[in-house]
This record gives structure tokens, sequence and C-alpha cells, in this order.
């Protein structure tokens, strides 16, 4: 059997996806998203990391994270950010005593370069498109896109075709 081994670098930039638990639609309204939004916000305050970009589906949410320079500690941000989420949400636990609202790992992916940065930025905000909730990035509202379109990374109807850069890229 593998061992599968994380790769930790200070002052890496990493692409992650996060899942529910069971695939369940847990991140499907304002009020849920807020919640998310209020868990990064906690964990930033005590371990700041930057969102470069972020997706939030209704059974999971992508994203693209810039740690500190002498920081390489992204489980520990994942696990804060999660337990503040789950605080308050009705769910079974498990013999650890962690509560069923999202499956226990989590997948990296350690950024090698700018044109890895850039094909995960794409692939994240391309995401929703892919799951038929919008017909472009533009219209999902639970994403970092628009704030992309203001820095002058994308321009406002990019997606309506799926980008050559996200071709073979699958971390669902």
């Amino acid at each position: 059997m593998r061992t599968y081994k994380r790769a930790y670098e200070n002052g890496g930039c990493y692409f992650f996806t996060v899942i529910t638990h069971g695939r369940k639609h847990l991140l499907t309204n304002e009020n849920a998203v807020a919640r998310l939004r209020l868990a990064f916000k906690q964990v930033m305050n005590k371990r700041p990391f930057e969102i470069d970009a972020i997706a939030v589906m209704p059974d999971h949410l992508h994203c693209l994270w810039s740690l500190p320079k002498n920081d390489h500690d992204f489980s520990k941000r994942w696990m804060l950010i999660k337990s503040f989420f789950s605080v308050g949400i009705p769910a079974a636990s498990n013999a650890r005593r962690e509560k069923a609202v999202w499956q226990p790992r989590f997948w990296e992916h350690l950024i090698r370069d700018d044109e890895d940065w850039r094909r995960h930025m794409d692939y994240i905000h391309y995401n929703p498109v892919k799951h038929g909730y919008v017909k472009q990035p533009a219209a999902w509202e639970y994403s970092s896109f628009r704030k992309a379109v203001e820095q002058g990374l994308y321009e406002k109807d990019w997606g309506r075709v799926a980008p050559e850069s996200i071709e073979n890229m699958d971390f669902e």
C-alpha cells in the first residue's frame, strides 16, 4: 500500500479541493456561504494566508492559497476552517467526535510555476460552468472570478467556451 505524503513548502502556493461529507449540498445558500466566509476570516486572522482564487459549489470548493514565507501549515488551517464552519450544524459524529459535515481529507497540489498557477486559476473559475450551474463564470455568485476580472486577469466574458488550459484536469 502506498503512503501519501503531503508537499509542505514554506511560502508555498497551493490548490485545494475540499468536499462535503457524502457530497451533501451544504453550501447552497447565502447563509452557508456567509458561515464559510466567517470561518475563513477567523482562521486568516490567527494564521494569515492569501486566497488567490476560490469557487464554492453546493458540495465542494476549490481554492488557491499563498502562504506566508516562513509557514507551510495548510493542514491546520483547513482543520480550523472546517471546525469553525461546522459549529452549530446538526450532523452525526464519528468515533473521533468529528462531525460528518466535511470529508475528513482534502486534495492539495503545490503550484510549481506561473503556468501551473494560471491553469489552476482557470480550473477554479470555470468549475461552476463545468458542473452546469451557470453558462459562464461571471454568472456564478460564489467565486472570486469578478475580482479577478477587476484585477485584469480575465475578460468579463471569459469561459463561455471551455478553456484549453484545463483539458485533462479533474480534481473532483
